[in-house]
């Protein structure tokens, strides 16, 4: 069996490395000419991390960031909603990872060349079109280098090219452009001193005026970590100057004085945002979930099969999921690729649909609307804004969603 990945991100990357597990034969072709490690931070959920660990990339990707121990959420009084522990606090048997989405990329890129060789990845080369006949799928790529056309073939092609995904658009010409919420995200890591736990991940604030930090490294011999951070703010009012440009530099000024008086005993906000070097600004875009991924011998995986607003840290982590799942179907059954494929979809498709559609009602963060619905201008004790239970059901709800709840003790 021979399957060609469209894409070279993480889903794309791990998919890779677990099919060449499973002794199947891989080629990734990557459509950009050199991978960098862009971005800023992300975070890698236990159930996904523990399907890293059957790939056996626990070492290599853990010392990369920090192993987040809670998750927090307060009002933009900097007053506590809700604690609970996460990853090994929480009693997974393996961590929660706050780490550098370009530095976590580049590990899977390297770990991928050196168990698959460079030859099987590919950079410069995007899929232009496909065509299917006798369980074989032939790929007409476009080499960015000569210019030239470059065509391959396989009995599998995947396509992890993205949320502007071409094998996406292929069988679903009629979506256009990635469906805009009205907000928009600021992000950016500052260096800084340890907060909370130096473990701690927190959501402060309400939909739209939320922000969201947490560390990617260890202190250092000064005390200082690199913390990642989020503001978050509706801008339907001015609109968007540009869609989906992972690189577009943030003014300060356009989000800034809205979070000027968030200046907490634990954490001054402002102070954090005017550390970073550099700010970007990001659209918060999704689709529509599809009925179906798999069209014969083509399926999708990660954000081109289920893009999704970034909240509940599950982006990363679903892509991840998907890889393992399909190289598992895949090798169980190598004499029914099309059975595998069709289990593939049947398998991740209503999971990642239930959590596109979770995270439109803001997943988890819905605890953040409901206080400050409740108690706009701060409480004295939490007890008083949500009824006994109410919060654990909240977070329990998604995790269930979501598929990272612990199983009962």
């Amino acid at each position: 069996m021979r399957v060609i990945i469209a894409g070279g991100g993480i889903g794309g990357l791990t998919a890779a490395m677990a099919l060449h597990a499973k002794g199947i034969d891989v080629q990734v072709y990557e459509s950009v000419q050199e991978l960098q490690p862009l971005g800023v931070g992300i975070n890698v959920l236990p159930h996904a991390m523990a399907q890293l660990g059957r790939l056996d990339l626990l070492e290599a990707v853990l010392p990369l960031g920090v192993q987040t121990a809670e998750l927090c959420f307060s009002n933009q009084h900097g007053q506590l909603i809700w604690r609970e522990p996460r990853g090994l606090a929480a009693g997974y048997p393996v961590p929660q990872l706050s780490v550098h989405r370009g530095r976590f990329h580049m590990a899977l890129l390297a770990e991928a060349r050196a168990r698959l060789g460079d030859e099987r990845v590919v950079t410069g080369h995007g899929v232009r079109s496909f065509a299917q006949a006798d369980g074989r799928v032939e790929v007409d790529l476009f080499d960015r280098r000569s210019g030239e056309s470059v065509i391959d073939a396989g009995d599998v092609l995947v396509g992890a090219d993205g949320i502007h995904s071409t094998v996406r658009a292929v069988f679903h010409p009629e979506e256009g452009l990635p469906q805009w919420s009205g907000n928009v995200l600021w992000r950016a890591t500052t260096r800084t001193r340890p907060f909370l736990t130096g473990r701690s991940m927190f959501m402060a604030g309400h939909l739209p005026h939320k922000f969201v930090a947490y560390p990617l490294t260890e202190p250092d011999a000064e005390g200082m970590q690199t913390v990642n951070w989020i503001a978050e703010l509706d801008r339907r009012d001015v609109g968007l100057a540009s869609r989906e440009d992972w690189n577009k530099r943030g003014d300060l000024d356009d989000f800034l004085p809205r979070f000027e008086d968030w200046r907490w005993d634990w954490l001054d906000i402002p102070e954090l945002i005017r550390g970073a070097e550099v700010t970007y600004e990001f659209p918060m875009v999704d689709r529509d979930p599809l009925d179906r991924w798999t069209y014969g011998r083509v399926t999708l995986l990660g954000d081109a099969a289920h893009p999704r607003d970034p909240i509940g840290s599950n982006g990363a982590s679903q892509a991840i999921i998907d890889a393992l799942t399909l190289a598992d179907l895949l090798a169980a059954a190598p004499g029914d690729i099309d059975g595998a494929l069709r289990a593939y979809d049947d398998e991740r498709r209503p999971k990642t649909a239930a959590i596109v559609l979770s995270n439109r009602q803001h997943g988890p963060e819905r605890m953040l609307d409901l206080a400050h619905e409740r108690a706009p201008y701060g409480f004295v004790d939490i007890s008083d804004v949500f009824a006994e239970g109410e919060r654990e059901a909240i977070s329990a709800q998604y995790k269930q969603v979501a598929g990272f709840s612990l199983p009962p003790k």
